[in-house]
This record gives C-alpha cells, sequence and structure tokens, in this order.
C-alpha cells in the first residue's frame, strides 16, 4: 500500500530517541514496529534530554522508518521543581499549537509526559475533531497528589482532576498497564469498550541473563565474588527505600552482601545522604549505563529490588520490572501487595513482596526484608530457579515484539489495517 493510503499516526511524547527516558525507548520501540507493519509513523517530541539541557539532534528526521519531529522547548531538567514544570508548560503549549494548525492525522496517541499531555489532545478534538487515543503510562495529577504537591481536594487539585478526567472520557481508546491502573482509569467514567490493557516491555536479545565470567562490567565495577542487591533506573517519589535502606546498614560489614543502586532521580540525594550519614561501605550509587550495556548491568545483581509507594498502587507500574525479568534474576518487591507489579511477582512465582502495610511497625517491615535477602542469599538454588522462571515468563508475556503485536492489532481495530 502506498504511504499516502496507510493508516497514519502521530506519537506525541516528551522523550523520544536517542535519550535515555523509559517512555522515549518504549515509544522507539513501538513506533519501529509499526512503521515495519506498513503504518504512516510521526512522533512529536521535544530536543530535551530526560535529565537536563538538549541533544544535539535534527528539528526533523527519518528515523528507523519513523518520521520525527522535534521542537524546541526549555531545558532545564529535572533537578529543579521550577525547571521541570518550565519544560512541561513550553512543551504543552508547542503541542496544543501543532494539534490544533498542523496536519490531521488518523489518530493521535498521547502519552502521559509532561502530565496532562492528553488535555491537548482533547482540545484538538473538541475543536477540529481530531481523532485521538491515550497511552497511560502514569496517572496524573494522582502522581502529584500522592505525594504532596498537589491538594488532593484543594481548588487547584479538583481542577487538573476534572481536567484529567475530562481528557480520558472523550479519547476513542485508552492504554494501561495493568489491571490496577485499568480500575483507576475506569473510575473516571471511561467505558469498558474502549479501555485496554498492555505492559510495557523489554527486548530478549537487548536484555538477557549474562554469568558474571562473561560480564565485562564485573571487574568495573569491583564487585566480584559479592552477593549483590540492586536497585536499577529512577529514585522517584512514588519509591520508597526506608525499609531498603536500613537493611543495607543491618548488612554493612557483611563479608559478601552488597548493595548497588545505578541510575539517577530525584530521591539519589536522600539515599546517598543515608549512606554517608552512616558511614556505609557496602552501599555504591552508579550513573546510568549506556542502554546498549543494560544486559551486563542488570546482570550485576543476584536479586533485584523493586520499591513502591503505597499511594501509587495503580497509579505508576514500574517497568523496571520487565528488565529484571529479562535478565534473569529474582525481584524483591518493597510495595503494596494490590498492586500491579506485586499481582505479576507473585501470580508468576518470579520473587518475593514485602508489603511494609501488613507489619506493625517499620521495624518489622525491615525485619521481613532482611529476611527475604537472607533467604535468597542462603538460598543459591532458588535464585536461579525464580531467575529461570522470571525469563520463561518475560519471553512469554513482556517481551517487545508480543507487546508491540497487541498494540498493532489494536490500532488495525481503531484506525484501520495498513
Amino acid at each position: 500500500m502506498p504511504a499516502s493510503e496507510a493508516p497514519s499516526l502521530l506519537f506525541v511524547n516528551q522523550h523520544y530517541a536517542p535519550d535515555l527516558a523509559s517512555t522515549a525507548q518504549h515509544l522507539t520501540d513501538l513506533a519501529e514496529h509499526l512503521a515495519a507493519e506498513g503504518f504512516e509513523v510521526h512522533v512529536l517530541c521535544s530536543r530535551g534530554h530526560y535529565l537536563s539541557g538538549e541533544m544535539e539532534v535534527p528539528a526533523e528526521e527519518m528515523r528507523g522508518g519513523v518520521h520525527v519531529h522535534r521542537v524546541r522547548t526549555t531545558a532545564f531538567g529535572r533537578e529543579a521543581t521550577l525547571g521541570r514544570v518550565a519544560d512541561y508548560a513550553s512543551f504543552f503549549l508547542q503541542v496544543v499549537a501543532n494539534l490544533l494548525t498542523g496536519r490531521r492525522y488518523d489518530a493521535v496517541v498521547s502519552l502521559t509526559t509532561p502530565p496532562l499531555l492528553p488535555v491537548a489532545a482533547a482540545l484538538a478534538w473538541v475543536l477540529r475533531k481530531q481523532p485521538y487515543g491515550i497511552w497511560s503510562m502514569d496517572l496524573h495529577p494522582e502522581a502529584e497528589q500522592a505525594v504532596g504537591m498537589i491538594e488532593a481536594n484543594g481548588t487547584l487539585g479538583n481542577a487538573l482532576q476534572g481536567l484529567a478526567d475530562w481528557s480520558y472520557r472523550r479519547a476513542q481508546f485508552t492504554i494501561g498497564l495493568g489491571p490496577h491502573m485499568k480500575a483507576r482509569i475506569r473510575d473516571k467514567g471511561v467505558s469498558d469498550e474502549r479501555l485496554h490493557t498492555i505492559p510495557v516491555w523489554n527486548k530478549k536479545e537487548e536484555v538477557c541473563p549474562i554469568s558474571p565470567e562473561d560480564n565485562p562490567l564485573v571487574e568495573k565495577v569491583d564487585l566480584g565474588g559479592t552477593f549483590v542487591v540492586m536497585y536499577s533506573g529512577n529514585a522517584g517519589l512514588g519509591h520508597r527505600f526506608e525499609e531498603v535502606l536500613r537493611a543495607a546498614k543491618h548488612f554493612d560489614g557483611h563479608p559478601d552482601i552488597r548493595f548497588l543502586f545505578v541510575g539517577q532521580g530525584p530521591r539519589r540525594e536522600e539515599i546517598e545522604n543515608f549512606a554517608e550519614r552512616h558511614a556505609l561501605s557496602n552501599l555504591t550509587y552508579l550513573d546510568y549505563f549506556p542502554r546498549e550495556q543494560i544486559k551486563y548491568s542488570l546482570s550485576l545483581a543476584d536479586v533485584h529490588l523493586l520499591t513502591l509507594r503505597r499511594s501509587f498502587a495503580g497509579i505508576a507500574v514500574p517497568g523496571k520490572l520487565y528488565g529484571i525479568l529479562a535478565a534473569g534474576r529474582p525481584v524483591l518487591m518493597v510495595g503494596p501487595e494490590a498492586s500491579d507489579s506485586a499481582d505479576t511477582i507473585q501470580r508468576h512465582a518470579v520473587g518475593r513482596v514485602v508489603d511494609p502495610g501488613q507489619y506493625e511497625t517499620d521495624g518489622a517491615a525491615t525485619e521481613a526484608v532482611i529476611t527475604a535477602i537472607e533467604d535468597l542469599y542462603d538460598r543459591p538454588e532458588r535464585r536461579r530457579r525464580l531467575g529461570r522462571r522470571g525469563r520463561e515468563v518475560f519471553l512469554d508475556r513482556f517481551e517487545q515484539e508480543q507487546c508491540c503485536k497487541q498494540w498493532a492489532a489494536l490500532l488495525r481495530r481503531e484506525v484501520g489495517a495498513p
């Protein structure tokens, strides 16, 4: 079919390749898959890095079969709240202008970075009948309310919540990341026939189990021969680290058990300050590794940590879980059992969930984390069994090809077949 006759899609998100943001990586995977399937795929994004500064990239380019359109915005980054808000606002206004005056597509798919981005797509639907869908990576302003940035029942909170819910109700289709998130979206007034669930993913060739002797990073990070408890990814406000840090303090001085954090995030400074204040010799914090080294980075761990605040259940679904499964490592989650990640871990028997809400004191929850780490340390065969099971589940349910096929099938129904 000629490109002019292929269904045209515009994905809108603040970040896109070559940026390292999780949403950028998943959107790049999906956009290139759909382009290979015959869709005419466009992406509208900014030139800003996820962390800070501008990327040296062209305003327009064809990348992996995808038409990429980058707009210039402020690029203060994530270090300060005001700078982040400025980046969000400048991109949002550019999107509104583009959707109201630019080309009309068969469908626009809005992600959720920046927060309330779907409102721009809803405005284009009201003013020019531009069809749209929402890929709900996180729920906003629920996330901001959950961390106390916005008062839930205040004037501003109610106004932003009303706008967000309005944009979801008018979308032709919405994709959430799990059943708990789907339930929250349904509560906005979205009908089940417009509501779908497709998880995020990793690539089987990009993340796979690597043995220590074949891992070049083992010597580089100087962790060889130790039992590594690892947290990889964004240390965000929706994550909890209290029990993990107290467990690290408990194990300080243990000859074999080490804690490794990799990535960035607003809580990195807090974690590093805790380690410095308690003079922890067993905790190391490293910057992100390049994407091409992710399989080596994730394979440094003997067990991976995943954490979530109770207030974020159904609001966020940490995508790091699927990289952990792909790497063939067990996962220890510290967070609510009533959440999408905990459901996956327990349903598929790929690790352990410690729900602090089930313990009477913080000390008891910390002891449960310590016991879980000791159990995995003492039972290497169980670790290997959980890791093998995780890899099997990943290939069956959370591999890129599987998830992108679900996306392609959905878009064929909603927009038309190439």
